[in-house]
């Protein structure tokens, strides 16, 4: 008897607990970039981004070995302001309907061009949702978790200041738009950066 009445005040003990975590789980406080898409994870990478070209872009292509031309106006400037809600950062963003906010220069733009995609290989750790990483140290030079190493693309470098290198936890989708480069997403933030694979 006396060890029937200690097993069900233990698992009453152990009940009382797990509901006690469960509520503290759901009270915790936002961290400052839940205000708008942290915490939150895309289901899925940007699509291609639809860039509207003008009328002398669709000519065909010069001939082999001439120099193609740069129409002026098919690049973004290089500053822009990504802030396109109230409490949104001034970064590249994903909004929790799936949204990927600043994902919209295409193929053409020359700040992601690699003159050697895939140098070191494809990722090949796993994307999207069901994949997050917890980053394991560096910085946006050179970072990595679980034995792969990126680098977060120079034009990129200020949108991942606030990145903790050793503790934050991203997901990798792939950039159908820029040959070469991958997006990292950090979940804390809700924001985003073009990465290279280093291996």
């Amino acid at each position: 008897m006396r060890k029937t009445v200690g097993v069900v005040t233990v698992t009453l003990i152990l009940c009382v607990c797990a509901i006690a975590g469960r509520r503290d789980e759901g009270d915790r406080k936002p961290h400052a970039g839940d205000q708008h898409t942290g915490g939150y994870i895309p289901r899925h990478g940007p699509p291609r981004a639809r860039v509207q070209r003008r009328e002398e872009e669709r000519d065909p292509a010069p001939p082999h070995g001439s120099a193609p031309t740069r129409v002026e106006g098919t690049h973004p400037p290089k500053t822009r302001d990504y802030s396109d809600q109230e409490g949104h950062p001034n970064a590249p963003h994903v909004h929790r309907n799936g949204q990927w906010i600043g994902h919209d220069t295409g193929r053409e733009d020359i700040r992601y061009h690699l003159d050697h995609p895939w140098e070191h290989g494809r990722f090949r750790g796993g994307f999207g949702r069901r994949h997050v990483w917890r980053l394991a140290g560096g910085n946006r030079e050179r970072f990595w978790f679980s034995g792969f190493y990126f680098s977060v693309a120079p034009v990129d470098y200020d949108y991942c200041n606030d990145w903790r290198w050793d503790a934050d936890e991203i997901v990798i989708y792939n950039d159908d738009d820029h040959v070469g480069w991958y997006l990292a997403y950090n979940v804390r933030l809700g924001i985003y950066v073009h990465v290279l694979f280093l291996g």
